[in-house]
């Protein structure tokens, strides 16, 4: 059984806040809505890719408040089970499941007086999400198993990478429970899009992890800095910090130089043919069909093969996103399945193939 003192997240030690918000104005505005924000008790909703730094936000706010001193308790609602974080947020009374032969209170009772950071909270499902919605609106719960309700002064402070509209629409996310947790929306820019603070953040973490790890990592030259400037950060912050880490403990830029060039994104490229014409609108043509290829693959697969998601994320109908699909190559669900099911048939033949001593091979009826 957890105690209040084993919930609390532990304090990080924050970098300085020109790291932390560098000079970009979207980040320079992000800055300026903590200072009003720390002060209030409302909620807030901070949204970007992932690795951007949304945890961080989070204990500056909570840090930035009255309630500084208080507990901080933080939850990522991706890292749990579905079946477990109805009582990891809400707490259980002994007997109310199996297993439970004692009375544990959650992370909502134990924030109490202080602030609850869910992380992901798009990865919540509709039935908690119902319970959750009660405590914004009237700071009321119960325990799993509980008979009577508990009520706690939370200041609340969301995150996700998804968009929770379009979670809306696909039915996963509740409208109601929304503008709650979206009264004030933090919107983290991507590292890509913060170019101009990439040489100070490699400085700062350079520096971390060399005390960190008893290095003398020397700073970048000139040329890698600008191959980072060049770079498309897929995994943002977080992405940048590992790299920088794999550099200080094996101290050379070619640690560097190959993940920023092996995962260059895919761009259109095309070759000056010998008689020297070149068509631009050809060329124009291909490169807008290669670029939306891969768009549509992208946001397909995000959509985990939901077609319908998939065409509402990209704002064109059904029909047309078939015929996308179909120009750029990929099968129809029936010619799917009808290939799915010939792989079958040709694993179960294959199985059922008995090899004996050379010249007696037979095959099971």
């Amino acid at each position: 059984m957890y105690d209040g003192a084993n919930w609390r997240t532990p304090r990080l030690a924050l970098p300085p806040e020109e790291i932390i918000f560098g000079s970009t104005p979207a980040m320079t505005m992000v800055r300026e809505n903590i200072r009003k924000l720390a002060a209030t008790t409302i909620p807030v909703l901070i949204t970007g890719e992932s690795g951007t730094g949304k945890e961080l936000i989070a204990q500056l706010l909570h840090r930035y408040s009255p309630e500084a001193t208080k507990a901080f308790i933080q939850i990522n609602c991706a890292a749990i089970p579905a079946t477990l974080i109805e009582s990891e947020l809400f707490g259980y009374e002994k007997g109310s499941f199996t297993g439970a032969v004692g009375t544990k209170p959650g992370r909502v009772e134990l924030a109490h007086s202080g602030t609850l950071f869910l992380d992901e909270i798009g990865e919540l499902d509709m039935a908690v999400q119902s319970k959750l919605l009660q405590v914004l609106q009237d700071g009321q719960f119960s325990r799993l198993g509980g008979q009577e309700d508990k009520k706690v002064n939370v200041r609340f402070i969301f995150a996700t990478n998804r968009e929770l509209e379009e979670e809306i629409l696909a039915g996963n996310f509740r409208e109601d429970l929304y503008y709650r947790v979206n009264v004030v929306n933090l919107r983290l820019p991507p590292l890509r899009e913060r170019l101009e603070d990439i040489p100070d953040l490699a400085h700062y973490f350079i520096n971390k992890h060399n005390e960190k790890y008893n290095c003398r990592a020397a700073p970048l030259s000139g040329s890698v800095v600008a191959r980072l400037q060049e770079y498309h950060w897929p995994g943002n912050i977080r992405q940048m910090e590992n790299l920088m880490k794999r550099y200080v403990v094996l101290g050379s830029e070619d640690a560097i130089l190959s993940e920023v060039s092996d995962r260059s994104p895919d761009m259109f490229k095309f070759t000056i043919p010998p008689s020297g014409e070149v068509s631009l609108k050809t060329i124009t043509r291909q490169a807008v069909r290669q670029i939306e290829r891969q768009v549509i693959l992208k946001v397909v697969e995000a959509s985990h093969w939901n077609r319908k998601q998939a065409a509402r994320r990209l704002h064109i109908s059904y029909r047309a996103l078939l015929y996308k699909l179909k120009e750029v190559g990929v099968p129809s669900e029936r010619r799917r399945a009808a290939a799915a099911r010939k792989l079958q048939r040709e694993t179960a033949a294959a199985a059922a193939v008995e090899i004996i001593p050379a010249g007696n091979e037979q095959v099971r009826g």
